[in-house]
């Protein structure tokens, strides 16, 4: 085996005990380690390491594993170790060595997992479930499995100030949560999940580091002010002094993936990742990634948050591109919730009509070089070429919901039917589907942004942003208190709706439909050909047929699928395509009664589906059209 990169920054536990500490430190003139607990108590002189750049270590012996140590600035301020593995006390408190071999990992035969292969739910470690933890999730990874996911996505976890954040204000973005239960219990957490046979995909912010405890300007130019963000200031990526920058970053995702086995990263905003080194940082990050997930035996994915509707970042070098495994396409769920909602104000004036919805499932930027009404300004660029298992979509995640004023979610703003026809609509589209936590049962709790910072200035700052922020959407002023607790409580989960007749029913139709998707190998991100055509008031047919070379491989049952969708308030009557070549037998129905619905698919069709599962139905017909009840969606099967 070639050589495993491991991290050699910060606190190194070697096996005499000892531990050597190293720190990059170019503002520092004597930079000094203070030893705060143990035999090694009091301050250490830290010495540079000859042929690095203002970088800095000591070893100091019979220091061992818990103990609490800082580094020493020149005018005397202790700091956290600006790679910390462990934070226990918080952001403003003292770092914590860490055995990173200590974990009795059960994993060995667990090999990642592929695009093709995702089925992706994102989850908030504090609520989704009442206790808030990492360890609090792991009875739950049962439940995720059969319904149909294959890999969990945990939103940042890095640690950030107080005991409730989203995450994205990350300061020490090497530690686990403290609040979460820390590095042990997260390791757990990727253990259990792979003994259950599924993925663990972490949301990585290095587009900018959180406010309240962050301390890195103390030791180096980490941060740039070429240019802006919306979050805060610019890290330094292609300025002066920052190739160790560049590498805390790139460090930082190697180690997520060596240390912690998570199988893939969400990078964050990468619009709001400044770059104009000949090698972008994306790129070199993304190829490092591969190149350990090679050298451990295991698929490792990385999927980029991008609003620009750029296909370059999935382009591979070769091809002047960033080498991303995959994207957010970000235009599906416009296209989704501005039909289904009404919503036209902000990003979604560029949507509406179902034929928007039809263009996001033939192409996945409906504005790929389009004007865009909202920006004023032609949009993106055509992904043509690039394989659909690089885009995921979503009719929920956590910006849709948690970044409208009260954080309502889907659930709360349409009908039954309309709930159902989305999940269809997103788990029967070409891409890979991310759902967001408890959107499965029809979760009605909201959930809203929420903070717990211990600087008031700044608590004010986010109730004024907020505030300004949701002016263009012409929400009004009653938006929740970021501060408070109970904007926090009332974003939990409330697991019990899962039990309810209403909400049991949308789980099995969840449970159903990721239950065809696997079946059904057509159905599965360029598993097939795709023919998508559309017409009014709304009606959409996609026709898929075997890929060529997926015929290679499968024994073929059908011969062809045929998804129909009515994304309007009124029955339609919808035109088969090649009605006259193929008979049809239907496969499933959101309008089922095992669903909620009142089974009105056109009479000439047996539209009994049984409440068990897809399975196939006896009998099919050579059909010109099938009349669809409103806000609903139907599968076909032809036979081969």
């Amino acid at each position: 085996m070639s050589h495993l990169w491991a991290l050699d920054r910060g606190a190194q536990l070697l096996p005499d005990n000892s531990v050597r500490f190293t720190l990059w430190a170019p503002r520092l003139r004597l930079p000094r380690l203070r030893v705060l607990s143990g035999p090694a108590q009091g301050d250490h002189a830290l010495a540079p390491i000859e042929g690095e750049r203002d970088v800095y270590s000591a070893t100091v012996p019979n220091v061992g594993v818990d103990a609490d140590y800082a580094f020493v600035t020149d005018d005397g301020r202790t700091l956290p170790d600006p790679v910390s593995r462990w934070q226990p006390e918080g952001v403003h408190a003292p770092s914590r060595v860490v055995d990173p071999a200590a974990f009795s990992w059960t994993d060995d035969g667990w090999r990642g997992v592929m695009m093709d292969e995702l089925v992706i739910y994102e989850i908030h470690v504090g609520t989704f479930t009442p206790a808030g933890t990492f360890e609090a999730i792991i009875p739950r990874l049962t439940e995720l499995k059969s319904l149909g996911v294959t890999a969990i996505e945990l939103m940042p976890i890095a640690q950030f100030p107080g005991t409730r954040n989203w995450g994205y204000d990350g300061v020490a973005i090497y530690a686990a949560q403290n609040s979460y239960g820390g590095p042990s219990a997260l390791k757990a957490l990727v253990d259990a999940a792979h003994a259950t046979g599924l993925g663990v995909l972490l949301d990585v912010v290095y587009n900018h580091i959180g406010p309240e405890g962050n301390y890195l300007e103390a030791f180096g130019p980490y941060f740039t002010d070429k240019y802006t963000t919306p979050w805060g200031r610019a890290l330094n990526y292609d300025d002066m002094d920052s190739d160790e920058v560049r590498r805390f970053a790139i460090d930082n995702a190697l180690y997520w993936v060596t240390e912690f086995h998570v199988d893939g990263l969400r990078l964050d905003a990468v619009h709001g990742i400044f770059d104009f080194s000949a090698r972008h940082l994306i790129e070199e990050l993304t190829t490092a990634v591969h190149t350990q997930g090679d050298r451990l035996g295991r698929s490792v994915v990385v999927i980029a948050e991008s609003d620009l509707n750029d296909p370059r970042l999935l382009r591979s070098a070769d091809e002047n591109g960033l080498g991303l495994d995959g994207q957010w396409s970000d235009d599906f769920h416009h296209a989704v919730h501005a039909l289904l909602t009404g919503d036209r104000n902000g990003y979604y004036a560029d949507f509406g009509p179902a034929s928007a919805i039809a263009d996001a499932l033939r192409e996945p930027f409906v504005l790929a070089g389009r004007y865009s009404t909202y920006r004023r300004r032609k949009h993106g660029a055509a992904s043509t070429g690039i394989p659909r298992r690089r885009f995921v979509v979503a009719i929920q995640n956590h910006d849709q919901v948690g970044n409208r004023a009260i954080g309502d979610r889907l659930s709360v703003l349409v009908s039954p039917a309309q709930l159902r026809l989305a999940a269809a609509l997103m788990i029967l589209s070409p891409y890979v589907p991310l759902l967001f936590m408890g959107e499965e049962y029809g979760e009605t709790n909201p959930f809203q942004y929420f903070i717990n910072h211990g600087d008031e200035h700044l608590v004010a700052a986010v109730r004024d942003g907020r505030l300004r922020e949701f002016e263009s959407f012409g929400w009004g002023k009653e938006v929740p208190d970021a501060q408070n607790d109970g904007t926090f409580q009332r974003s939990k989960l409330d697991w019990s709706k899962a039990e309810r007749e209403d909400h049991r029913a949308l789980l099995t139709l969840y449970r159903d439909l990721l239950t065809l998707r696997r079946e059904e190998s057509m159905l599965r991100p360029d598993g097939s050909t795709i023919d998508v055509s559309n017409g009014d008031p709304g009606w959409i047919a996609l026709v898929r047929e075997p890929a060529d070379l997926f015929n290679r491989y499968h024994a073929w049952e059908y011969e062809a699928l045929l998804t129909l969708f009515n994304c309007s308030d009124q029955s339609v009557d919808v035109p088969v395509p090649g009605s006259s070549t193929r008979a049809w037998s239907l496969r499933l129905s959101t309008d089922a009664p095992g669903y909620g619905g009142n089974g009105d698919v056109a009479s000439s069709i047996d539209s009994s589906v049984p409440t068990d599962g897809p399975k196939r139905l006896i009998g099919a017909d050579r059909i010109r059209g099938v009349r669809l009840p409103p806000w609903s969606a139907a599968v076909f099967a032809a036979m081969s």
